[in-house]
């Protein structure tokens, strides 16, 4: 098996474990078992549990002081930001809108990437990132009669794991891979304690049922970072980067079966002008990059 097939499966399997992830809690909050403040803290204390355990098993430290300076620092407020709307969104929000918005993902982040590594982008780039800014609009319909207000939450999480991954970028390369997962995941925690706050319910434990869910949510997690640090680490980056928009296919599946979701023909025309967008944007860094000329 080649690197870049092992890298795409890898890739493909991350996405699918991120979709099962967000089904998951979706599921836990929608059943009126636990709230979404409750549901994120939970999530964010399995998945740090789960990375410290990493942690000591590789002998890594749990933390470093590089996590309070520069990039990190700002990497953690943004994973915040994330989180906290990204929860919201999958509370309330359909999925399939969700999971549509955060594919725009990657076309934020070369957008930083212009903005704050000053990185060229050519014509065709910024073509591309202005037809999926279109994708989202299709998607959100920014109309009296079609505008659905939730899906501000999934724009506001979609720019906050934008700026995470933009910031993963700059940091530094002797945090490990698992050391990020700890940091991540106490971000997780702490968007959790935030929503709370300003919850209107009173916090409660969650049910038995809520809890199971949550753990396959924290288990699905686990599995989609860890498959998605083999992918990024095997075969070219412009061949397996792209696989990550299986996560909007598989998650359109999980809608359409397990929450009765209806994409209209609109929303799934955002969804490929989005998807097509980034794959395109994603490939042409691929061969700027092996070129060594703009693209």
């Amino acid at each position: 098996m080649s690197n870049n097939l092992r890298g795409s499966l890898f890739m493909v399997l991350a996405m699918l474990g991120f979709a099962i992830e967000d089904a998951f809690f979706k599921g836990a909050t929608a059943t009126g078992g636990v709230s979404p403040g409750v549901a994120t803290i939970v999530f964010g204390t399995f998945g740090t549990m789960g990375f410290a355990l990493y942690c000591l098993w590789i002998k890594d430290p749990l933390f470093t002081r590089r996590f309070v300076e520069g990039p990190l620092l700002i990497r953690s407020g943004f994973e915040i930001m994330g989180r906290l709307f990204f929860a919201l969104s999958l509370a309330f929000a359909p999925l399939s809108t969700t999971s549509a918005i955060l594919q725009a993902a990657p076309l934020v982040v070369t957008l930083g990437a212009v903005v704050v590594l000053k990185e060229p982008v050519g014509l065709r780039r910024w073509a591309a990132m202005l037809i999926g800014f279109l994708g989202v609009l299709l998607i959100v319909r920014p109309t009296p009669t079609g505008f659905d207000a939730t899906a501000i939450f999934a724009i506001l999480g979609m720019i906050g794991f934008a700026g995470r991954d933009l910031m993963t970028r700059a940091s530094p390369p002797e945090v490990s891979a698992a050391q990020l997962g700890v940091l991540g995941f106490l971000m997780v925690f702490i968007a959790g304690v935030i929503i709370t706050i300003f919850e209107d319910a009173p916090v409660s434990a969650p049910t038995l049922p809520a809890l199971t869910l949550l753990l396959g949510t924290g288990l699905a997690g686990l599995v989609g970072y860890s498959a998605l640090t083999v992918a990024m680490r095997t075969g070219e980056v412009s061949v397996v980067a792209p696989f990550r928009y299986s996560r909007l296919l598989i998650a359109l599946v999980i809608a359409y079966f397990v929450f009765g979701e209806r994409p209209d023909a609109v929303m799934l025309a955002g969804a490929a002008l989005i998807v097509g967008s980034g794959t395109y944007t994603l490939l042409r860094s691929g061969r700027k990059h092996g070129a060594g000329s703009a693209a």
